[in-house]
């Protein structure tokens, strides 16, 4: 017992020390940016079907002899050629398209002089004829250019784009930051038949923080664009308030889906003071300015109040998921339980079960996939900081993770 407490004692120094130099170097740090302008962010995209053919085409060149990867190669050299000439000829169509419209406007002036000239000169001799030969002109002119749109849009159609960005929530979804200029920057760039996936994980955190995260979401559908959520480990509560916007939730067999609920606690330390002596006061003005606090003496009344609150909350967040999911049996998943993906399959909270990893793989096969990410240059003491919270917060996780899967495997 002896050795504990002085372990525990050198430990609390150790961590004492640990903190006190966070402090100065976040102190020093700010000292050197203060006079100093933050760097604006920047987008950075990656091409991932690039980098996913990069790695089929290592691991071909290690696993086939040297004909049979010599062979396929000229095969892709020459799919790439095919594809290479019917994107040549989809922009020699719509080249072709608006200069047919505006040849076919120029026509359609030259006949209507014509046809006045004639008028003027008493003579209807050959109009008729010469208007009839013009619309059948001008039909075959439109047909023509229709059928030149139509292999271009087929062309176009046949490959769209897929855009994937990553969201990985804390308690006060910090991340929508860097969220809403990713998005921004997809809506700006994106075509009608790209999709948008979002690479999310969140155990959920401040009501109106995750609101602000599945509003930006929306603006993705509201730019008519398909959203595909992922969920790999977990997606509960404000992270399936985000999840639940998308067109389609896709979620690995055993990532946490759920947890329709809300929840408020706080510690209360009035017995504490009253027993050192110790008066608190607090002055509002408006009968519910304050409900439960963490010095006074909460009463019933309040408790009452407080409790009336999170219920307006939660209906408002069932709300929310039934607009967005209406087939849901909401009163049967808003109990604040969460499920494994394969459970959330059968109650209908996500639409498949596959991983993003698996998602993406497929998808590189049919279309361009890029990954799009906004990144910030911090200053150090800000790093710093957010280091250590997320140390902190990822211990909590951890450690409800851990409690949640040992009811399971233990």
């Amino acid at each position: 017992m002896e050795f504990l407490a002085e372990y525990g004692v050198f430990l609390a120094k150790a961590i004492t020390i640990v903190i006190a130099i966070i402090v100065v170097i976040g102190v020093l740090a700010n000292l050197g940016n203060k006079n100093r302008k933050s760097s604006d962010g920047h987008i950075e995209i990656i091409n991932l079907t690039e980098e996913i053919g990069e790695v089929k085409d290592g691991m071909l060149e290690e696993l086939l002899s040297e004909e049979e990867y010599k062979a396929l190669q000229k095969e892709k050299k020459k799919q790439e050629k095919a594809e290479h000439k019917a994107l040549k000829k989809k922009l020699k169509a719509e080249k072709k398209q608006k200069h047919g419209s505006a040849k076919e406007s120029e026509s359609d002036v030259a006949v209507d002089e014509k046809v006045l000239q004639s008028s003027k000169d008493g003579s209807e001799e050959g109009v008729d004829e010469k208007l009839q030969a013009s619309e059948n002109k001008e039909k075959s002119v439109n047909k023509e250019a229709s059928e030149d749109k139509e292999q271009a849009d087929s062309d176009e159609d046949s490959k769209g784009r897929l855009f994937v960005i990553d969201f990985d929530g804390d308690v006060e979804a910090s991340a929508v930051s860097n969220l809403r200029e990713e998005i921004t920057a997809i809506i700006s760039a994106a075509s009608p038949n790209d999709r948008v996936l979002v690479r999310l994980e969140s155990p959920g955190g401040m009501v109106h923080s995750y609101g602000l995260a599945a509003s930006q979401l929306t603006r993705i559908k509201a730019a008519n664009l398909t959203l595909i959520i992922a969920v790999d480990q977990v997606a509960a509560s404000g992270g399936y308030m985000m999840a639940c916007v998308a067109d389609e939730i896709i979620a690995a067999p055993f990532a946490v889906v759920g947890s329709i609920g809300v929840v408020a606690e706080l510690p209360n330390f009035h017995r504490l003071l009253k027993h050192n002596k110790v008066d608190y006061e607090q002055h509002t003005a408006g009968e519910y300015k304050r409900t439960l606090t963490m010095f006074s003496e909460n009463t019933d009344a309040a408790r009452l109040k407080f409790k009336k609150e999170l219920e307006e909350t939660h209906d408002l967040f069932k709300h929310f998921i039934i607009d967005n999911r209406p087939s849901l049996d909401i009163e049967k998943v808003a109990t604040g339980e969460h499920w494994y993906g394969t459970q959330a399959l059968t109650l209908g909270l996500i639409d498949k079960i596959q991983t993003s990893d698996d998602f993406v793989v497929n998808a590189a096969a049919e279309e361009d996939v890029f990954e799009v990410a906004y990144h910030v240059k911090k200053p150090l003491a800000e790093r710093l900081s957010f280091s250590v919270q997320s140390a902190i917060e990822k211990g909590f996780l951890s450690v409800w993770q851990k409690s949640i899967e040992s009811r399971l495997f233990k």
